[in-house]
């Protein structure tokens, strides 16, 4: 525990103006100001380094580009590999591991060893990998690296430890599992075909042991070429060769039949007893055409031949449809007995795999379900039923059903939000799933005692939203929202639809939740808001609609009378903003017909709609068209419940929005916000160098190979930190409210210099664009950064008086070719056009620093580092606060930081953090009590409530891209400062509670975590967890509260992760159990007959064949081992897991048997030596019985 005690000046402070003059009050960390107060701020900081460790939790979603799959038939668990590297391994709900393999290679193949807890993977760079699945976090125990040859598939038999490696050139290599080390037991390739074939056989597509014979190995040759190996004799019992390429290879369980799949969509029957041709051919899906040919069909990939004790074989594959049918979808057949059904699949079929009561492969199978890994799906399909349904999938795999376009982590929620969303979503749940129970039930999973209610809220790019309960490291899916219901769909061939022509009008951009009073917010791509509340019952209801004018055009303003007619706020009483900000049209920003375009990117429906229960719009906000230019997008959002107000901001200007009464409060631009207080010596730009600056980024963006890019990016990524990237620039004017059966504006009739209104959303998931991170010019790579994003150059604060061009590199000068140096002018004018609104906060405090009581304010930040405080006039008497206009007062304090403002943070003058205040939430839909009337009940948490003097103030904590300082209200004193990067950018900020405490968390653009101690800005934990981080993830990373974060690792994964060392210590305790010591199931009897006419598998000894006393040991250059980084613990795990205990259950089997054969050797000698007493004790009885006694 640290203790700071600072003395602060309160009376003695400068004018803002001068507060501005002097954009940084300190430069070290947590550098305080000196000025004298005669009141003492007494803080206790408990957070120290020590509370701080960063660290992976869990992983949620849809494995992105899986590869290959795996099932332990014992175990039931099941595992998924990936093209970068990462294997996902899945039990019972609850049970979900992640691991990834260092090199990033693909995972080629996966092999459990069944119910020893080890997993065998083969990735792309030929290196086998063996996993410890005994520990909660699964490490590697060895690795076995080929340098030679390529990997192409693998077999490990059931309880055997020798692992069969084939590879692309057709050879057969042996690996003990134990040591990880090759026998010198080879199978080359040459010996396996006739010494006549003078083609080679391909790689090798399938290894298999017979379930007749151990002995015997099923060798596959790409080429068409079968092989049976015997490996006692070392020679091949029988060679096939076929004409068509072999892909798969399944054996009927008696051993005495296989089945393979063929390129040309055929499938073979083999019986052992005549190899020369197949017993059966059939094309399943290849029709006799007129001619008397087959028709052509798709190779089918893989089949399984399964039998069943209670009904025919089953003959499962993937592919083999005919190629005449255009855009079939891929499917997966099931034949049983005569009966052939297809199931279409949504996406490509990956791998599939089916799931068997028995993990011996001599007898029965009886399959019950088959897993398809699809490319962008995961299903399970009910074998028993007749109908296939498939299982409701219990993990989170749909996450990605519409690319992911947001991201929004809540934790420690009210009680009650989880268990009401998930009784309204589950009615619309879909049915027609198996009954059973899901067949992936392995490992164990209890409820930690560290858990709280958490939620997480995805936004879409197909408008939908999505909450999930992501409480104790799990989720799922609780409630689904589609925006786009509010919406009108645009028609093809009408004139504005027409315009409006994208893939993703709806997409979500940014959303705002407020769980207590349950409103919810959402900012879409097509620059509109719409506003939900929550009721339990479903209503009739007609959406009410603002339009707004929210568009700048600093040209306007070269007059003084034109001034004078721009106010910066509206007036007290004032109901209709429209009257305001109404500026004269110059005649080239009208459309060519001369009429001016006033109409919103999408048309709200104007009808009565019924709502079902859950959330339900109540206002709709929409940006307008302005001389055919599109609205720019909205960059910050903030709603308060208790004020019900909600602020929204762009490249533009600022609005405010009272949605109780369902009127525009105040709609102004960036600039005329500053009023008097400006900091920069703004100036005027004659419309002629406008209309040139404009026309030549315009010749920039409007080029093919722009547009193109473009429409390759997500929407949301137009703005970074809230810049707004837009060329051109336009009229501002404040909003005016829309009656819902009003008539529209007039139509576009063509598209203006600008860019689309908004792009194909391919989702911050679609995001792959890496941030390029400067050592040495921080302002340099975020130039460089936008420049990727968006060709054209961005202005910030700490660019201010830059003139030097910067240079990029060679790749990154073709991407972007516009780069300049910048003069004082040109830097004036983009600071004019180019300064966002970037966030916005409602809270209580100062406007003034003559306040002596705080009141409702709104905090605005902008891209250039200016903090404005607005303070706001509402009444709080109930029926007033619903008759009366809420007011808004001239701009108070205006602070100055480097780089765009990110986040406010507010804490009482006890270091404490102070919450906004709220309404608590009434259903507006439920039957209305006479006794009890329907008022709003406020929660407000005043900076004085929790301090014994009343009316002490409060610090306000304020974080740029670039720096952070905490401010004491009223008398705006900057108490400290730090400068948090001068090499990157902080993405993401937020001041968060952890361990009864709050500190300052920041994630930078080159991949740094770092929290900072409140109120003294102390650096508590800086890690490098990203070296390089791309679109994505800076798009979608956000921080909560507890000391959890979480982003989007890939398009359909989202990655958790804690900087708290306290969930640090208890990550294993909450984290599923992968291994659960199981018997192995007894092989049954196969009888007498069977096992001396089929011969006995059971008594072939590998060990003899590929030990090193007979086989040899193999080359050095061949395959080197690498030792895991699993550790000696590790390895004891691994000496215990299958092959230890088989080795072990060997040994003791000896033991026993020999203490058993000495044993009966000690009682036969006993009873030899009983014999020999007793028969010396009768001779002595017979020569001493006629004795007396005196004759002894």
């Amino acid at each position: 525990m640290k203790k700071f005690r600072k003395v602060l000046d309160g009376l003695t402070t400068s004018s803002p103006g001068g507060t501005m003059g002097s954009p940084s009050c300190g430069s070290a960390a947590g550098t305080p100001t000196a000025a004298p107060t005669p009141k003492e701020i007494d803080v206790q900081e408990t957070l120290v380094s020590e509370n701080f460790q960063l660290c992976k939790t869990v992983r949620h979603g849809f494995p992105y580009q899986p590869t290959s799959l795996a099932f332990d038939p014992v175990q039931k668990i099941l595992a998924i590999g990936s093209r970068s590297g990462g294997v996902r391994i899945l039990g019972r709900p609850g049970v979900d591991c992640y691991c990834q393999h260092e090199s990033g290679a693909a995972v080629l193949q996966l092999q459990f060893l069944i119910n020893e807890g080890a997993l065998v993977t083969a990735c792309a760079d030929d290196t086998l990998h063996l996993w410890n699945l005994r520990q909660r976090r699964p490490a590697v125990l060895h690795s076995l690296k080929f340098n030679r040859e390529r990997i192409t598939f693998c077999h490990l038999p059931f309880q055997s430890k020798w692992l069969y490696v084939g590879t692309e050139r057709g050879n057969t290599h042996i690996v003990n599992i134990e040591s990880f080390i090759l026998s010198g037991y080879v199978i080359m390739w040459n010996k396996a075909i006739e010494l006549s074939t003078k083609t080679h056989p391909g790689p090798v597509v399938h290894l298999s042991d017979s379930p007749k014979d151990e002995g015997k190995l099923l060798i596959g040759f790409e080429g068409g070429t079968i092989v049976q190996w015997d490996l006692r004799a070392k020679k091949a019992d029988f060679r096939i060769y076929y004409d068509e390429a072999i892909h798969s290879v399944s054996w009927h369980h008696e051993g005495k039949q296989f089945m393979c799949s063929h390129s040309d969509g055929s499938l073979t029957l083999w019986n052992l007893r005549n190899t020369t041709k197949p017993f059966q051919v059939t094309f399943p899906h290849g029709k006799i055409q007129k001619d008397g040919r087959k028709e052509s069909c798709k190779p089918i990939l893989k089949v399984e031949y399964k039998t069943s004790r209670s009904s025919e074989p089953f003959v499962i594959f993937s592919g083999g449809l005919s190629y005449d049918k255009a855009g079939r979808r891929p499917a997966l057949t099931i034949m049983h007995g005569k009966a052939i059904t297809v199931l279409e699949m949504d996406y490509p079929i990956v791998e599939f795999m089916v799931l068997c009561e028995t993990p011996y492969n001599n007898e029965v199978q009886d399959p019950y379900a088959v897993v398809v890994l699809l490319e962008k799906d995961f299903i399970v399909v009910d074998l028993t039923q007749s109908n296939f349904p498939v299982f409701e999938n219990p993990y989170p795999m749909d996450i990605h059903e519409s690319p992911v376009t947001c991201t929004a982590y809540f934790a420690d929620c009210p009680p009650d939000i989880i268990p009401i969303l998930y009784s309204i979503g589950a009615k619309n749940k879909k049915t027609g799933y198996s009954h059973k129970e899901w067949p992936i039930g392995g490992g164990t999973w209890t409820l930690g005692s560290h858990t709280y209610p958490e939620i997480i809220i995805t936004g879409h790019a197909d408008g939908s939203i999505k909450f999930w309960d992501a409480s104790a490291f799990t989720l799922q899916m609780l409630y689904k929202l589609k925006t786009s219901k509010v919406f009108e769909k645009p028609k093809p061939g009408e004139g504005r639809a027409a315009e409006l022509g994208e893939e993703d009008p709806f997409a979500v951009q940014m959303v705002s939740w407020c769980p207590h009073s349950r409103i919810f917010c959402v900012v879409g791509i097509s620059a509109h808001i719409i506003l939900y509340r929550f009721s339990k019952y479903d209503a009739n209801t007609q959406i009410v609609s603002l339009e707004v004018r929210l568009q700048c055009e600093p040209e306007d303003i070269i007059t003084p009378s034109e001034n004078e007619n721009n106010p910066c706020f509206s007036e007290p009483g004032s109901h209709s903003p429209q009257t305001h900000h109404q500026h004269p049209v110059s005649p080239g920003s009208r459309t060519p017909d001369g009429a001016k375009d006033s109409i919103p990117c999408l048309k709200v429906k104007d009808k009565m709609v019924r709502v079902p229960p859950g959330y339900q719009s109540d206002l709709v906000i929409q940006l307008l068209w302005v001389d055919g230019e599109p609205p720019q997008q909205i960059t910050s959002l903030d709603l308060n419940s208790a004020y019900g107000l909600l602020a929204f901001g762009n490249c533009n200007g600022l609005a405010v929005v009272d949605y109780l009464q369902k009127t525009v409060i105040l709609c102004i631009s960036t600039l005329d916000l500053y009023g008097a207080t400006d900091p920069y010596q703004r100036l005027t730009r004659s419309p002629r160098r406008n209309r040139q600056s404009t026309s030549g980024l315009t010749e920039l963006t409007d080029n093919q190979q722009s547009i193109d890019m473009e429409r390759s990016k997500s929407p949301t990524s137009d703005h970074v930190n809230g810049h707004c990237t837009s060329p051109t620039s336009q009229p501002c004017s404040a909003g005016k409210p829309r009656i819902p059966m009003g008539p529209e504006g007039p139509r576009l009739t063509r598209r203006g210099p600008g860019r689309p209104p908004f792009r194909k959303a391919q989702s911050a998931a679609c995001m792959e664009i890496s941030l390029p991170v400067s050592h040495t010019e921080g302002h340099a790579s975020r130039r460089a950064m936008l420049q990727q994003l968006h060709g054209v150059t961005m202005y910030s604060h700490d660019e201010h008086h830059t003139t030097a061009s910067y240079c990029w590199n060679e790749r990154e000068s073709r991407e972007n070719s516009f780069s300049r140096s910048r003069s004082s002018s040109v830097s004036s004018i983009d600071r004019d056009t180019k300064e966002a609104i970037t966030t916005l906060q409602f809270g209580e405090s100062y406007g003034r620093k003559s306040d002596a009581l705080p009141t409702p304010c709104l905090w605005v930040g902008t891209s250039l580092g200016v903090v404005i405080l607005i303070p706001l006039s509402i009444p709080t008497d109930h029926e007033e606060r619903m008759e009366d206009p809420v007011t808004v007062g001239p701009s108070g304090a205006v602070q100055m930081l480097k780089g765009s403002v990110l986040r406010f943070g507010f804490l009482d003058c006890n270091g404490a953090l102070i919450q906004s205040p709220y309404e608590v939430w009434r259903d507006l839909n439920a039957p209305e009590d006479p006794d009890r009337p329907r008022r709003r009940k406020l929660v407000h948490f005043s900076p004085s409530s929790s301090q014994d003097a009343f009316g002490e103030g409060h610090l306000a904590v304020v974080c740029s891209e670039r720096q952070a300082k905490v401010f004491l209200m009223p008398s705006q004193s900057c108490l400290f400062v730090h400068n948090i990067t001068e090499s990157s950018f902080v993405l993401r900020a937020d001041v968060v509670s952890l361990c009864n405490s709050v500190c300052l968390a920041c994630f930078c653009a080159n991949g740094h975590v770092m929290t900072l101690s409140l109120p003294s800005l102390r650096p508590l934990m800086d890690v490098n967890y990203l070296p390089l981080t791309d679109m994505r993830i800076a798009r979608t990373f956000c921080f909560t509260n507890e000391g959890q974060a979480l982003y989007l690792s890939s398009p359909t994964e989202i990655q958790r992760i804690t900087y708290s060392q306290e969930m640090c210590d208890n990550l294993q305790e909450m984290l599923g159990e992968l291994f659960t010591p199981i018997e192995t199931p007894e092989a049954q009897n196969r009888g007498f007959l069977k096992g001396f006419f089929g011969g006995n598998a059971h008594t072939f000894d590998r060990e003899e064949l590929f030990g090193e006393a007979a086989a040899g040991k193999a080359s050095r250059s061949l395959a080197q081992h690498i030792p895991g980084q699993g550790g000696v613990e590790g390895m004891k795990v691994a000496a215990s897991g299958a092959v230890g205990e088989l080795a072990r259950a060997r040994i003791a089997l000896d033991e026993r048997g020999q203490r058993l054969g000495e044993l009966e050797e000690r009682t036969a000698l006993m009873m030899t030596s009983a014999e020999t007493f007793s028969k010396h004790a009768h001779e002595l009885m017979l020569k001493c019985k006629d004795k007396k006694w005196y004759q002894f």
